[in-house]
């Protein structure tokens, strides 16, 4: 029964939940519950590395977003579709380095951070199985962004209702041995995710032959540009990975308890997020389209509707982590020494949710108008700059509670930054 009861929580984290609709990951919660916590502490270990070939797709595929929507917005069809089939090129070659680099790493970083064989073992079944999908998942990506840029919002999500249809259905069947069908435990999972990533992309590919969209992805176009490269890889930056990795460093010497907490509580805040990226991810092709037809006005409206409707989501995010912990920690544990240190930590970190909004949409906004840097520049306050230094500190002062007050700390400076730098950008720039 061990094996089975570890096999949920690795679909759980390949799922990618700030890319799933609501309904399936809380169906998906059902099976969390039976996680032990070996495996729990497994997939929290792995997840850096795994969310870094995520990473990779998703903060690419922003680059590919924006500057398609920008260039037909400034009539510039030739270059949107340049960039339209670079990026989907790059985006495959992206997932086949991260495989290779992704298999020669696992070993030795799980084991950095842990010595028990059986949460090793876990985490590697997970991993490798996990990851022979990455090429599919960041093409995947890629056209799932393509689609966005030109306002096709419905087919994307098609897409991934359909990637996640598959994944439920074939999660019980392959992780338990249903019919015919042997038990393969938390390879299963892994198998199950994947092929609902493949889905997806055929989804997209049999779409786009049958219905091609006024953006053209073709092999000709495909040799990469210097000048489109350059503008994709500028606003696709991500920094999760280097957070996660580091503050995994900083609470092992404590406990593997408090590495199970944060990767729990990342699962609740890429839910949560899951809104306010849709939201983003609709403003982006609006802001980058109206900027290159010169509606500039129309620029600030978006933003302000935008920063409305996230400043919502994430008011909700901080009460429920104040109101509700227990519950919340309860979905994915019940050992009451975990629930405890679980409590303490969403309730420390909850209130960086509501002073994230301005930090998220002045991020999301600058990368809609092709600003990579002063995105990336956000982005590196809020994952490495600011909270890896704080947390640090703290640690050694209060110990691990000290890595709870960096988030909402590292979020309050940022969004003071972020604010700051998208006033001087509207008065200057638009």
């Amino acid at each position: 029964m061990k094996n089975k009861k570890g096999n949920g929580d690795g679909k759980m984290d390949q799922t990618y939940m700030k890319e799933k609709p609501v309904v399936p990951l809380l169906l998906s919660m059902g099976i969390v519950a039976m996680i032990s916590e070996d495996a729990m502490t497994a997939v929290s270990l792995v997840y850096p590395i795994q969310n870094l070939a995520h990473a990779a797709g998703v903060g690419f595929g922003v680059g590919i977003n924006a500057m398609v929507a920008r260039r037909l917005g400034e009539g510039k069809t030739r270059m949107a579709n340049q960039t339209a089939s670079q990026g989907v090129f790059l985006s495959a070659l992206h997932g086949m380095i991260l495989t290779i680099l992704g298999m020669a790493v696992i070993p030795y970083f799980l084991r950095m951070f842990t010595s028990d064989e059986v949460t090793i073992s876990y985490g590697l079944t997970y991993f490798c199985n996990v990851f022979l999908f990455s090429t599919i998942d960041t093409m995947g990506m890629a056209y799932e962004k393509v689609y966005q840029s030109v306002g096709k919002m419905k087919i994307s999500m098609a897409a991934v209702l359909i990637g996640c249809g598959v994944n439920i259905v074939l999660d019980p069947i392959f992780i338990f041995g249903l019919g015919p069908m042997p038990e393969l435990g938390i390879r299963g999972a892994a198998w199950a995710t994947g092929i609902g990533q493949t889905a997806s992309l055929l989804f997209y590919l049999i779409l786009n032959h049958v219905k091609p969209l006024n953006v053209e992805i073709s092999l000709r176009e495909m040799r990469p540009t210097k000048e489109i490269c350059g503008g994709m890889y500028s606003v696709g930056m991500a920094l999760t990975s280097l957070l996660l990795t580091a503050l995994n460093a900083i609470l092992a010497p404590f406990s593997q308890v408090y590495i199970l907490v944060l990767g729990v509580y990342y699962k609740l805040q890429a839910l949560l997020y899951q809104g306010a990226s849709g939201v983003v991810q609709g403003m982006r092709p609006l802001i980058g389209y109206n900027y290159g037809a010169g509606e500039q006005e129309r620029v600030k409206k978006i933003f302000r509707a935008a920063f409305m409707i996230v400043g919502i989501i994430m008011t909700a995010g901080t009460l429920l982590g104040e109101l509700v912990p227990d519950f919340l920690m309860g979905l994915f544990t019940q050992t009451p020494s975990t629930v405890e240190i679980g409590r303490t930590a969403l309730r420390l970190i909850s209130p960086g949710f509501v002073m994230s909004t301005v930090s998220v949409i002045a991020s999301g906004a600058f990368e809609g108008l092709g600003m990579g840097l002063k995105s990336l520049k956000i982005s590196l306050m809020r994952y490495a700059v600011i909270i890896i230094p704080i947390a640090f500190v703290l640690s050694r002062i209060i110990g691990p509670t000290g890595v709870w007050h960096a988030f909402w700390l590292a979020e309050l400076i940022t969004a003071v930054y972020a604010g700051a730098s998208w006033k001087r950008t509207i008065t200057v720039s638009l």
